[in-house]
């Protein structure tokens, strides 16, 4: 069983459900109250996979063919380096600096973060930029 696996058996156990996608969501994921599973499931939410309890398998019909073809199945993006480099030049332009922006997030300070700090303020800042894109 892979991490994705586990987290979608975890998920299905605890009965656990997404927070909503919005500001106090972005910034519980900036302060690490939000655990690493649920920032991976709100990114596959909202690029598109979906979890088929009773098949045990991803449905990435949703997802765009760029995504879908190099990741079949949801990548965790706290553990993998290229997923998040993905996730980050999906960003457009104009909004890669949302986080400080709109937030007023100022980073992280220095001898306190550490590659996982920075993997979920790129999926901050990605789920921010989909939440201003879709006027959510």
């Amino acid at each position: 069983m892979g991490y994705k696996d586990l987290v979608v058996q975890a998920s299905f156990e605890k009965n656990l459900s997404m927070p909503p996608l919005n500001t106090d969501t972005i910034w519980a994921i900036l302060k690490d109250e939000i655990d690493d599973d649920t920032v991976n499931q709100l990114v596959w939410h909202y690029l598109g996979y979906t979890y088929d309890g009773q098949t045990e398998t991803w449905n990435n019909a949703n997802v765009i063919s760029d995504w879908r073809d190099e990741y079949p199945e949801p990548p965790s993006f706290l553990e993998s380096r290229p997923a998040t480099v993905k996730l980050t030049r999906s960003i457009p332009a104009e909004n890669k600096q949302l986080l400080k922006e709109e937030l007023g997030f100022k980073g992280y300070k220095v001898g306190e973060f550490t590659p996982r700090h920075t993997r979920r303020a790129t999926a901050a800042n990605w789920l921010l930029s989909y939440l201003k894109i879709n006027s959510l």
